[in-house]
């Protein structure tokens, strides 16, 4: 950015926490009516700010182990917060239209800059150490070749689509200044193919990560006009994202975004089942994670649409294994892909990630088995569901997840914060059901015009 802006510095993370923190409260807080559900929900956004810096902070600093642990027990809290203001989303039936403090053009011009430096941030970003060692082993994956560090990276990275764990972070922001965000040196033992994958990993994560998070703002932008009927909602919505300190900390990394843009391409394509079904599904194979609200949104559907949705969800699927069995080269290394990415094994009881490695595994349990009958719970309740139920469905079963993930569960912000923010800002969406939304297939068509014919 230096090149392009005379002198600019990006500004520290504590310092864009304070900057972000009063520029929400200046733009988004109701000073005329203080005890209003909007104000809450801003201060518990806030409130995800001194976390997430303990959390990167013990990141950064390995000795940090305390810090590190009061970081994660904050976002547990407010994620506790959050989750129970998505739960009685639904009980909420009067949903007064609260317009943000700057007019449209205003935010337009706000979140279009906010979103012009942190997509140069990751054009300049450079991944740390730590961040490209995944990439490292691509060639070894292609070949079929079994390594302590191949394993150690398969008990590592969790359940999900293992070509997106060689995506490096591009790391946009530090806490700490000095040496720890330092670039990955080459090594003697790099050969010239090495580099140039390298290379090719970098960059493709850096296209990866900018479309994405065109994508997250341009589906808020789309659901606010075309589905709430609300531009400004919409506007606020994208700008509030775009403010947050997390979007700041995590631009770069595709395992945060990439699902988040087919969450919300999957809200914003909602009216047509086999395109919402195709985003879904590639999400779900992607981080594995997803596939919980196959229950949530199929009872949204099945009054019309359910078949063409779970049609979209099964060929996403199905053209995801097909790539990987291509890039496998035996069927070994595939079997293991594949069941990686369906999560076909025991869940780990001695996580050494995220808040799990200062607890017992054990309770880990529990949580899950509460989070799976949540889930199942969203057949049933609410009915019937309209799209107002779907955002905050998704939005509570994805910051579920946080709770019981192993691996740095509660940093995955991006998997929810955007349906949040979108649950914040809609208005009454009780006419949006699938049977009035939803086009008919051409199945029922042409049985409607056969019945008519007849």
């Amino acid at each position: 950015m230096s090149d392009i802006l005379f002198h600019y510095e990006k500004v520290n993370p504590t310092s864009w926490a304070y900057l972000s923190s009063l520029l929400m409260l200046a733009l988004f807080f109701k000073f005329t009516r203080i005890w209003s559900l909007r104000n809450l929900d801003l201060l518990l956004l806030i409130a995800l700010a001194p976390g997430l810096l303990l959390t990167q902070y013990g990141l950064e600093n390995i000795e940090a182990t305390r810090i590190l642990k009061l970081g994660f027990m904050w976002l547990h809290a407010v994620g506790v917060l959050l989750m129970i203001r998505l739960l009685v989303d639904p009980a909420f039936v009067r949903r007064p239209l609260l317009e943000p403090n700057l007019n449209s053009a205003g935010l337009g011009f706000l979140g279009g800059a906010l979103l012009f430096f942190l997509m140069a941030n990751i054009v300049t970003g450079k991944p740390k150490l730590g961040d490209v060692s995944p990439g490292r082993t691509a060639a070894a994956i292609r070949e079929g070749q079994e390594s302590d560090e191949l394993e150690a990276t398969f008990d590592t990275t969790g359940p999900g689509y293992w070509l997106l764990y060689l995506m490096p972070r591009i790391t946009t922001q530090k806490v700490i200044a000095g040496g720890t965000s330092r670039p990955a040196p080459p090594t003697e033992s790099d050969t010239a193919e090495d580099l140039q994958q390298n290379k090719v990993l970098k960059a493709t994560a850096r296209v990866m990560a900018i479309l994405s998070q065109v994508s997250i703002v341009t589906g808020l932008l789309v659901i606010g006009a075309r589905h709430f009927e609300n531009g400004a909602a919409g506007l606020a919505a994208a700008a509030m994202y775009l403010l947050l300190p997390y979007t700041a900390l995590w631009t770069g990394d595709v395992r945060h975004v990439l699902p988040a843009s087919l969450l919300v391409g999957a809200v914003a394509l909602y009216r047509r089942p086999i395109a919402a079904g195709v985003l879904l599904g590639l999400a779900s194979g992607m981080i594995y994670y997803p596939v919980f609200l196959l229950p949530l949104w199929c009872s949204f559907y099945w009054r019309r649409g359910v078949k063409r949705f779970a049609g979209g969800v099964l060929l996403a699927i199905a053209v995801l294994v097909i790539v990987a069995a291509l890039i496998d080269g035996s069927f070994d290394v595939f079997r293991d892909h594949f069941m990686q990415m369906f999560g076909l094994r025991v869940p780990t009881i001695n996580p050494t990630m995220g808040i799990w490695q200062f607890w017992d595994g054990w309770y880990r349990l529990p949580i899950l088995a509460l989070f799976v009958a949540l889930a199942f719970s969203f057949i049933a309740w609410p009915e019937p569901k309209n799209l107002g139920h779907l955002v905050s469905g998704t939005a509570a079963l994805m910051l579920g997840v946080q709770f019981w993930h192993a691996h740095d569960g509660g940093l995955f912000i991006a998997w929810y914060l955007p349906l949040l923010l979108l649950t914040i800002y809609r208005p009454s969406l009780e006419d949006r059901v699938a049977l009035s939304r939803v086009a008919e297939g051409w199945w029922q068509v042409r049985q409607r015009r056969r019945a008519a014919a007849g």
